[in-house]
């Protein structure tokens, strides 16, 4: 048998991917004659047809997606390798590369980072971004950590490893001079309120818990940014559903109240990461920190 063809096998990793002759080979500047010239040399040296073909459409077939596995492995060794040798082969100091979702309590993420505060000789940086750029960044190798209050799921093409580091409960919190005497939903109808986005495990949660209740709130706004939920809170004189961690120091100065805590409704916090051959210390301390808090 001649030996493998990775030339090939890239171009065939970029089209089972992407699916899509046309877009891979504009992307990768070649004809498409020329891609599918070198898919079939590489089915030919394997010996195996690797996709069904259906006009334009390209389906794996069940060598396809074996050969697939084995290429996400291959290719992303090499991603692995080529930013390491970029940040430099074991560097004096390591910066840890956090990306944090939009949606995240800024309270939470301060809190989560604490044993990297405490240590004068961690570095690290934090970055915004909305969920595909951080998965892509996680997936590029860009980023060593994300984390998030949605659970990403399972994705055969990026096989993350994902850690619930943190549950807090769902309360409503609101000024201390507008809370009902009485237990919910007595005198809650005329209040105001400011709800989670419509797509978040926490707003899915309140509104089951609405319905079990027979309650129709007035909403005001709904809000994805959890520090812009925060500030509506603190300044708006409207009620707003969120963990407590998110409004800390608002509650501390009583500023803010607790009403009352939703039962058995909780926000997850998760954390993201990719199976490498090396990752940098400051993550397995993050993370050991947080299974052993979590526990």
């Amino acid at each position: 048998m001649s030996r493998l063809n990775y030339h090939h096998l890239y171009y065939f990793w970029q089209v089972a991917r992407g699916g899509n002759l046309t877009q891979v080979a504009n992307q990768l500047h070649v004809s498409q004659s020329a891609l599918s010239t070198q898919i079939r040399q590489l089915e030919d040296n394997l010996g195996q047809q690797l996709f069904h073909r259906q006009g334009r459409k390209l389906q794996l077939t069940e060598a396809g997606q074996q050969v697939l596995a084995y290429a996400n492995d291959i290719f992303r060794k090499g991603e692995e390798l080529e930013a390491l040798v970029r940040q430099g082969i074991n560097p004096v100091h390591q910066t840890l590369r956090i990306g944090m979702a939009a949606t995240m309590s800024r309270n939470f993420i301060e809190v989560f980072i604490a044993p990297l505060l405490s240590d004068p000789g961690q570095r690290f940086s934090l970055q915004s971004l909305p969920m595909p750029s951080l998965l892509d960044g996680l997936a590029n190798h860009e980023l060593d950590l994300v984390l998030t209050n949605t659970n990403v799921g399972d994705d055969p093409r990026r096989p993350w490893q994902v850690q619930r580091v943190a549950s807090q409960p769902l309360s409503v919190i609101g000024p201390p001079d507008q809370k009902p005497d009485k237990a919910f939903p007595e005198n809650y109808a005329d209040l105001r309120w400011l709800l989670p986005g419509q797509r978040s495990e926490m707003r899915q949660a309140f509104d089951a818990f609405c319905s079990l209740w027979q309650f129709d709130p007035q909403i005001q706004a709904e809000v994805d940014d959890m520090a812009m939920l925060r500030l509506l809170a603190r300044d708006s004189g409207s009620v707003a559903v969120m963990p407590s961690v998110v409004v800390r120091d608002e509650l501390a100065s009583g500023k803010l109240a607790t009403y009352f805590t939703l039962p058995d409704v909780y926000e997850h916090f998760y954390a993201i990461t990719v199976n490498r051959q090396l990752q940098p210390d400051a993550l397995e301390l993050l993370l050991s920190q947080q299974r052993r808090g979590f526990d």
